[in-house]
């Protein structure tokens, strides 16, 4: 499965991969708005939103994104590693 990250903070970034290395997950993970963050995109499978650290520029790209190539979406307000852990439980076991 793979996975996009979008929001949280720059140093949880190692952790967040390796959260979703232990779930057999690929992940690209996006702290900061790039220029070109929808070509970065990709096609994931599931693209998490940080909702308390990302801009609402960088939701609604990851939302035009995801309507695009058909991509489920989590929000959580949390960036927090253990929040990452209980998505990544609930989606890797329900699939």
């Amino acid at each position: 499965m793979s996975i996009v990250i979008i929001g949280g903070h720059d140093r949880m970034v190692c952790q967040y991969k390796k959260i979703c290395k232990e779930h057999c997950c690929k992940a690209k993970v996006f702290t900061q708005m790039s220029g070109n963050l929808k070509e970065k995109i990709g096609s994931p499978d599931l693209i998490v939103l940080f909702t308390n650290t990302v801009s609402h520029k960088m939701v609604r790209c990851a939302l035009n994104e995801a309507g695009r190539i058909q991509a489920d979406v989590v929000r959580c307000h949390t960036s927090s590693g253990s929040a990452l852990e209980e998505i990544l439980m609930e989606r890797c076991n329900a699939s």
